[in-house]
């Protein structure tokens, strides 16, 4: 029954640019959901894909921190052939610093922006080994004090390697968040914050992978997938696809 979690779509730079706008520019959204029809669409979610997994390749809570960072506009899979040779040599702070940044470009050159990126990671290396003893630390404050490491990125790390329930809210989740009713809100933090209040606790651990998940192979930004949804039925969106 795991109708939203279809092949992946491939998506280019152009479509990433796109995507951006959409994030910065939401459609009108649809009426805000009640709490049942929350209950309903999540439990859908959970029995279609009990144990939703981020599709972020990494070994430890460091790989994944600097697989977030090097995924800022850019596809998890793109991240992912840059990383996989990356962290066969460095995946501790440590190893990472010793490698350098020249050499880090090497393994990252093929992710946009990776000068830049290459600069975070290796001062983000630096700070764990100076201030957090080489280790990730596990609270907000500490991982957005991090180069290169903003809310979205501490909520992904902090719900994938330390099990809490974040709401990470990137494009995909934006976008379903405003076109069903889920939870409408015209910036990033205002979504997140109305997908906390409205989903109960018992799904909020899972819950950012179903909405990315569906927003990335179901609910696309151009031609949402509205045969194949889930949740068809509960959407709010008012120009579903035949």
């Amino acid at each position: 029954m795991a109708r939203n979690i279809g092949k992946p779509v491939g998506r280019s730079a152009s479509a990433g640019k796109k995507a951006k706008k959409v994030a910065e520019a939401p459609e009108a959204a649809a009426e805000p959901w009640s709490g049942s029809t929350v209950v309903e669409a999540f439990k859908r979610f959970q029995k279609a894909n009990p144990e939703p997994k981020g599709e972020l390749e990494h070994h430890n809570p460091f790989t994944l921190l600097v697989a977030v960072v090097l995924s800022a506009q850019a596809t998890d899979s793109g991240v992912n052939k840059a990383t996989r040779a990356l962290f066969e040599v460095a995946d501790t702070p440590q190893k990472m610093l010793a490698l350098g940044e020249e050499k880090l470009c090497e393994y990252i050159r093929t992710i946009g922006l990776y000068r830049a990126k290459a600069r975070h990671v290796i001062a983000l290396s630096e700070r764990l080994i100076t201030v957090f003893g080489g280790e990730v630390p596990g609270n907000r404050a500490d991982i957005e004090s991090l180069p290169g490491a903003g809310r979205k990125t501490a909520n992904v790390v902090l719900n994938i390697a330390f099990g809490q329930p974040t709401m990470a809210v990137d494009t995909h989740v934006f976008r379903v968040a405003n076109r069903t009713g889920l939870a409408p809100g015209k910036t990033v933090l205002d979504v997140e914050l109305a997908l906390e209040k409205a989903i109960p606790a018992r799904f909020m651990l899972h819950a950012h992978h179903w909405l990315i998940l569906h927003g990335r192979y179901t609910c696309l930004a151009r031609k949402p997938r509205c045969q194949l949804c889930l949740i068809a039925d509960l959407c709010g969106f008012g120009d579903k696809t035949a």
